[in-house]
């Protein structure tokens, strides 16, 4: 149970951090496309006119404390020997360290992002160099989700693991992109739909593992583990594996296109709320064009005039 509530606490995370920036960034290139650049974070609305107000970082310390009861949780976990799964060996304390090293990396760039908008004189960091430390800390985290895929006694563990790797290092590639152009704007809201994918994964994670009710069928728990754990999760036969492992194919594109779905649902929504705006301050306009035009008009057959 307490794996199962770790997962849906992170997809949450996951999921409002990545639709958080979806939105941000498409608001922020409707508004002025021309001066565009991606922004690792994004203050909230109600605290962009006060820069010093006490929401500007709300984001930051957000994702400081989700961060933090992560890396706690990945090494709390360590210390379980594991011996019903694992034997003796130490490969499950292992993982789970990584895990927890990888999340307190991102932790340090979280830090280092708040720092440097707090006081920017003392640790400077330009917009390419934080994409740049991004990508490579995604980069570390997919191959650390794909070294756990590969040392997995559970085919069901070690397919969710290796999804959520390839996942990670799309994260990266669209980091590593935005590093070298700011400019794009399809690159920086696809990081945000990838952050939310993840989160929806990192759900189906928790309950293809560990809720009863969405096991695939021909796969069960060990009776002998009293809770869900790493790799607690296994099918007997073959044809149960690869049914299981398909299933979970199916579940990611379906993942897939709710993720694109939302993308083209929030691009409709802040741009329908954007161009009502800039609609609005442009109705003037036409009423205040003839009387230049007549006043030009004017005040050239008086020239014209003049000089007859």
């Amino acid at each position: 149970m307490a794996a199962l509530l770790y997962q849906i606490l992170s997809s949450s995370a996951l999921v409002s951090l990545g639709l958080y920036h979806m939105v941000a960034t498409t608001r922020n290139h409707l508004k002025s496309p021309q001066s565009y650049s991606a922004k690792p974070y994004h203050p909230f609305p109600l605290s962009s006119s006060s820069p010093n107000h006490r929401l500007r970082f709300l984001q930051l310390y957000l994702i400081i404390a989700c961060l933090l009861v992560a890396v706690v949780h990945q090494t709390v976990t360590s210390l379980d020997a594991d011996p019903l799964l694992k034997g003796r060996t130490p490969v499950h304390r292992f993982t789970s360290l990584q895990s927890a090293a990888a999340l307190f990396l991102f932790l340090l760039l979280t830090l280092a992002i708040l720092l440097s908008e707090w006081a920017p004189s003392l640790l400077p960091l330009s917009t390419d160099l934080i994409f740049g430390l991004a990508a490579a800390l995604f980069y570390m985290q997919s191959f650390v989700s794909w070294g756990a895929a590969s040392v997995q006694t559970s085919d069901l563990q070690a397919k969710c693991d290796s999804v959520s790797g390839r996942v990670s290092a799309l994260a990266s590639l669209l980091c590593l992109v935005l590093a070298c152009q700011p400019k794009l704007f399809v690159a920086d809201v696809g990081l945000g739909a990838a952050m939310s994918l993840q989160g929806l994964w990192v759900l189906q994670t928790g309950l293809s593992l560990y809720a009863d009710a969405f096991i695939p069928e021909g796969c069960h728990k060990l009776l002998d583990v009293v809770s869900g754990v790493e790799g607690s999760t296994k099918c007997d036969l073959d044809e149960s594996r690869f049914r299981a492992v398909a299933i979970l194919d199916l579940l990611f594109l379906v993942h897939v296109m709710f993720v694109l779905l939302i993308m083209m649902v929030t691009y409709a929504v802040v741009a329908k709320s954007v161009g009502i705006r800039k609609l609005s301050s442009y109705e003037a306009l036409p009423t205040a064009a003839p009387d230049n035009h007549n006043h030009n008009h004017i005040q050239m057959k008086a020239l014209s005039g003049t000089q007859a």
